[in-house]
């Protein structure tokens, strides 16, 4: 039998009555630890026994929990078992205990749990905050360790184990992705004891402080301003909900594909003219057409948005192997030509690799894509100068064709080998024809105004009028 008591917060008036009982029935009790202010309360009784120095002799934590549940488990295959003592309650974040339950019972031995007072309770109390607005419970170590949080930030969080200024510092990097840097942020230490006390800082100041300790915890109050993607997916919900935005409702798939492409051309527009405020909006207009898409999906019984999520993380991480398992790659275009591999093998080996490239690409882009995919299993020139020739080739053709339809075949076949040559030079020739569109529309806007200015109208102009006046434009600054 293993006998597992919850000493509570760090005072031993918290105890449980069964705790206590448990206590002065037992002739030896193993401590996890016996840092913990619970101890030094209790009365004269059983020994006292700690694994303390395991913490010494193992390397990091997963090696001193294993070392303390092999201990415990053999502990309690004596014939009077073994009670083992934890802070707080055992089933709220004591890693050890949900080994030592799951190994006892693939064994056959017996566990009991005692219940303790956790260290949530009176945290919460000297907060003066209740658990049920969806309060999320989170291990500081397992928090520092990841690049994101995992919160809702429209919910409270609890951080505990927050033990030291170096935890704490990785907690803070990793919180920072998510809540702003000056987000109020409140440290609680020895909640429940005689040394109680709560400090109010910024998140940005959160590992500057000497007094972290192993009885700290983090309250993070929920952001107010609608900022959790689980706020977004209920307000796109209600909008098509019963009672809801009669629009809203009668959206579909179909005719939503519209504003979808009209949004990511935006998106777009934004990131050319370098506009960070307007990329903000923009991306979130964008993420409004995924929730869309997903609500309606999950309506039909197609889809839940869930299933999105999980669909692209397993494939992000199944195409990084090189991150996400032993592969080693030598850098970038490796990195490209493994995503190609990879790909191919999850589609199937008779697959062209030009499959997937969607038709309502535009025609630009999807050229560029076509070249890049092409390029990748070595259909290409050896160097740049051989796709200079193609142009000159190309060009030749196009003026030697003379029915339409030849024009028309010539003239993509120049377009598209000049699509190429910009992969070689390393231009995106989709950026490249809108700049020079917009440089263009600038210029001809000036010619418009000179004409004006001149008391006349551009179509009333001479072609060496209009040519002085282009060029004046083109010396008015710009680039080209």
């Amino acid at each position: 039998m293993i006998t597992i008591v919850g000493l509570g917060p760090g005072d031993a008036l918290c105890l449980t009555r069964e705790a206590w009982d448990v206590r002065e029935e037992a002739g030896e009790i193993w401590l996890r630890t016996s840092h913990h202010p619970t101890v030094a309360g209790l009365p004269a009784g059983p020994t006292i026994r700690s694994c303390d120095d395991l913490y010494q002799t193992a390397g990091g934590f997963e090696q001193v929990y294993e070392a303390i549940v092999d201990r415990v488990l053999g502990l309690g295959r004596r014939a009077g078992g073994v009670v083992y003592a934890v802070p707080g309650h055992p089933m709220v974040g004591e890693a050890t205990v949900a080994q030592i339950v799951r190994r006892a019972r693939d064994t056959g031995l017996e566990t009991r749990i005692v219940d303790g007072l956790s260290f949530i309770e009176p945290t919460l109390a000297a907060l003066g905050q209740d658990a049920l607005p969806g309060l999320q419970v989170h291990d500081a170590l397992e928090l520092a360790a990841r690049n994101h949080p995992p919160i809702n930030p429209g919910l409270p969080a609890m951080v505990a184990q927050l033990y030291s200024r170096r935890v704490a510092a990785g907690c803070k990097l990793t919180l920072m992705n998510l809540y702003p840097d000056d987000h109020q942020v409140t440290l609680v230490s020895d909640a429940g004891g005689g040394n109680e006390r709560l400090v109010r800082l910024p998140l940005y100041e959160l590992d500057r402080r000497d007094d972290i300790a192993h009885l700290t915890t983090l309250y993070i109050p929920a952001l107010d301003d609608m900022g959790s993607f689980e706020d977004l997916q209920d307000t796109v919900a209600r909008l098509r909900a019963p009672g809801g935005c009669p629009w809203d409702r009668e959206q579909t798939h179909r005719s939503l594909r519209r504003s979808l492409l009209e949004e990511t051309y935006e998106v777009a527009e934004a990131i050319d003219e370098g506009d960070a405020g307007a990329l903000e909006e923009e991306l979130g207009d964008l993420l409004l057409q995924v929730v869309l898409h997903a609500q309606i999906a999950t309506e039909e019984g197609e889809f839940k948005m869930w299933q999105v999520i999980a669909g692209i993380n397993r494939k992000l991480k199944r195409r990084h192997p090189h991150v996400w398992g032993g592969v080693s790659v030598r850098g970038a275009e490796e990195v490209v030509e493994r995503w190609e591999e990879l790909k191919r093998a999850e589609k199937g080996g008779d697959r062209s690799v030009l499959d997937g490239v969607p038709s309502a690409l535009p025609a630009l882009l999807q050229a560029d894509v076509y070249g890049r995919r092409a390029a990748r299993v070595g259909f290409d020139w050896p160097e740049s100068e051989g796709v200079v020739d193609k142009i000159r080739e190309e060009i030749a053709e196009l003026r030697a064709a003379a029915a339409p339809e030849e024009q028309e075949a010539e003239l993509g076949d120049l377009l598209f080998s000049v699509v190429n040559w910009a992969r070689w030079l390393g231009v995106d020739p989709e950026s490249a024809l809108r700049r020079a569109n917009a440089r263009f529309a600038e210029r001809f806007r000036l010619v418009e105004l000179a004409a004006r200015k001149r008391g006349s109208e551009v179509a009333k102009l001479t072609i060496d009028e209009l040519e002085r006046l282009w060029q004046e434009a083109k010396s008015a600054g710009d680039v080209g």
